[in-house]
């Protein structure tokens, strides 16, 4: 654990650092790189997917150099819990259409899989000239339905994580970093 970070109140609830400041920074940078080049004369339409996206959706846009737009995207599986419901509902949709649009849909992790592929689905009956996926994390676990990425900033273990837009009952998105949660930590207290 990082030094000092037990003695801080809002890190008691977590385990460890899993990815640090730095290197996230870093590999945001580099997805940046990445998708502008890919981009090159055409202008995305960034998606962010509320609200775990945020954060890094917000990095990511600064890190990419072309003219851009962003939307965002409010959908729910999992409520208040850890683990998800198996029902994704759209809490706020679009506001225009993207019929013609290349769209570059911004996700904060790759968990089961059934929030991303019902988000794609829709999307795509949406007929975007292009749609990308960018996903901050992806578990590495067996999914529920299959899910591609055309980018995906970390493989990370089948753990319960936080920090950089990613939360548990609303709290920790704060983080500049992503951590474990403790599996036996009491949150939301």
């Amino acid at each position: 654990m990082a030094e000092g970070l037990r003695d801080i109140p809002l890190h008691r609830g977590l385990d460890r650092i899993l990815i640090d400041e730095e290197t996230l920074q870093a590999r945001v940078r580099e997805l940046g790189r990445e998708i502008s080049e890919y981009y090159g004369d055409r202008s995305p339409l960034l998606v962010g997917v509320l609200t775990g996206a945020f954060v890094f959706m917000a990095d990511l846009a600064r890190a990419m150099a072309m003219p851009l737009r962003v939307e965002f995207m409010a959908v729910s599986s999992y409520g208040q819990a850890t683990q998800t419901s198996g029902v994704v509902r759209i809490l706020k949709d679009l506001d225009r259409p993207i019929e013609g649009e290349h769209v570059l849909l911004v996700e904060d992790i790759i968990d089961s899989g059934l929030t991303l592929e019902y988000l794609i689905d829709v999307l795509q009956r949406r007929n975007p000239a292009s749609l990308r996926l960018v996903a901050l994390l992806r578990k590495n676990k067996p999914r529920s339905v299959p899910a591609r990425a055309d980018w995906v900033g970390f493989e990370i273990p089948d753990e319960f994580v936080v920090g950089y837009g990613l939360d548990v009952a609303g709290r920790y998105r704060n983080l500049p970093f992503v951590a474990v949660v403790k599996p036996d930590a009491v949150l939301g207290k």
